[in-house]
């Protein structure tokens, strides 16, 4: 299969795809990844540069005669999420890509396509003999999904080119223009540990089945949160049924909604058919309320071993009424864009660690006040329980231009390639172009890419026919850049 993918069209662009797939990547552990760019531009003769943050650029020279230089901009790291009941490293395997009908995906893992396949047509556009183009800066950026380190550590002379094609979008016929800003809300809520009561049953409740997905592209679709099922879950069965929880786990990544998790928990052991009749209910409840937007959801109890210890009573007060109170999802439309997200947030991990638990939430907004009022909302959600509340620096949205030289300049082309305008449009997810444009203030930026679905989560998937497309704009676009 992974020689099919190779042969499809346009062979040089999946050929580079393929090659990064097998190089893991993880955010924060781009060694293997660095090494095999600074290898690429080595074999191929380019002049390149690195900086203390691990960017890479690697440039080549006009051959059309233009003076004019053009960033080229991709982001190195993937999002590593699998399915649980598979055993993958991503520090070390190698991603298996399978085709599904007119897909690329991956075997039960994220495919990588965001950004792999940028990286891909920089690499193609970079060997090219045949393609017209000016100045080329491609740059590749470290750990765009954990915190848009690289962007944050551009220096102002590391690139020269006034235009940048960000190549990190998700939606052939759309054109970005603008992002929203971000910022990330971190909750560590401490516990006491005590005996486990005695006559007590132990019962594994799991939420899966759920789509999960991106938290900025897809946070408006209705889809569910495994954090916020669980903890409604537990809220009610602990006014009902006297349970104590020892364990809750859901959910992974601060820019992905949760897809799955589950909680250990103990209950009288004369309770224990209330239960299995509860969670059946709620099983069923929650099929009917997310039958549209995400209508794999389900709920499943098994007995598992005793465990010694469960959290104090107030601890897990403290934690199912934060939980459940915690905001999640979209909370205010655009006023100025029709059907575009201005602010979000999304509840995206719980973890149980010792004496505490580490609570992963970030925000979204194209309005940098309403950004830092839903931090403040989601703060309140935990503050009176005595948890430490950080918050970072979050990140700068992207305001758009809309007398880009570049964005007609892209639009024209897409109308004359395929026949239709394109949707020139803001996006709610983050794009490192908000930080490329604080430190290179007079960039004129765009941002443009292939239909990917399903991303940061495993159904991640790329469409064939749109990588064409992607790989024609790129390079008409560039032969008009005189």
């Amino acid at each position: 299969m992974q020689k099919e993918i190779a042969q499809l069209e346009p062979k040089e662009v999946w050929k580079y795809f393929l090659e990064i797939t097998q190089v893991p990547r993880p955010s924060k552990k781009e060694e293997k990844i660095i090494k095999y760019l600074i290898d690429f531009a080595k074999k191929h003769n380019l002049e390149y540069k690195t900086d203390k943050t691990g960017n890479v650029l690697i440039l080549k020279p006009a051959n059309n005669g233009s003076n004019r230089t053009v960033v080229l901009q991709s982001h190195m790291d993937m999002v590593c999420e699998k399915n649980s009941d598979l055993s993958f490293d991503f520090d070390n395997d190698p991603i298996q890509t399978v085709i599904e009908n007119d897909w690329v995906t991956a075997k039960g893992t994220t495919l990588g396509a965001d950004d792999g396949i940028g990286m891909a047509a920089e690499l193609a556009l970079l060997v090219s003999t045949d393609i017209e183009h000016p100045n080329l800066e491609c740059l590749f950026t470290v750990d765009e999904e954990t915190g848009l380190t690289g962007a944050f550590g551009l220096e102002p002379n590391f690139l020269k080119g006034d235009i940048l094609l960000n190549l990190d979008s998700e939606d052939d016929g759309e054109i970005f223009i603008g992002c929203a800003g971000g910022i990330d809300t971190l909750i560590e809520l401490p516990y006491i540990s005590e005996n486990t009561p005695q006559n007590q049953k132990a019962f594994k409740i799991n939420v899966f089945g759920l789509q999960g997905g991106h938290s900025g592209d897809d946070i408006q679709k209705g889809r569910g949160n495994a954090n916020k099922i669980l903890s409604r879950i537990l809220w009610n069965a602990d006014k009902n049924l006297s349970l104590r929880i020892n364990t809750f786990d859901a959910g992974n990544l601060r820019n992905a909604i949760a897809r799955e998790g589950f909680a250990i928990i103990t209950i009288p052991a004369e309770k224990e058919t209330e239960l299995i009749n509860y969670i059946s209910e709620m099983d069923a409840i929650l099929k009917n309320e997310f039958h549209i937007t995400d209508n794999n959801v389900s709920i499943s109890i098994e007995e598992t071993t005793l465990p010694d210890t469960v959290i104090d009573k107030k601890s897990q007060n403290n934690l199912l009424n934060s939980l459940y109170s915690c905001p999640h999802g979209v909370i205010a439309w655009s006023q100025d864009i029709d059907n575009f997200v201005e602010t979000s947030t999304n509840l995206a991990a719980v973890k149980t660690k010792k004496d505490y638990f580490y609570i992963t939430t970030s925000q979204r907004s194209s309005v940098e006040s309403a950004r830092e009022n839903i931090k403040d909302m989601v703060t309140a959600a935990f503050d009176l329980t005595g948890a430490k509340i950080t918050s970072g620096d979050g990140y700068p949205g992207w305001a758009p231009n809309p007398n880009s030289e570049i964005v007609k300049m892209t639009a024209e082309s897409y109308e004359t390639l395929f026949s239709e305008k394109p949707k020139v449009l803001a996006i709610h997810a983050g794009l490192e172009c908000g930080l490329i444009g604080e430190t290179y203030p007079k960039m004129d930026m765009i941002s443009f890419g292939p239909t990917i679905k399903g991303a940061h989560s495993p159904a991640e998937a790329i469409k064939i026919d749109t990588v064409t497309k992607f790989w024609e704009l790129t390079k008409d676009v560039l032969k008009k850049i005189k």
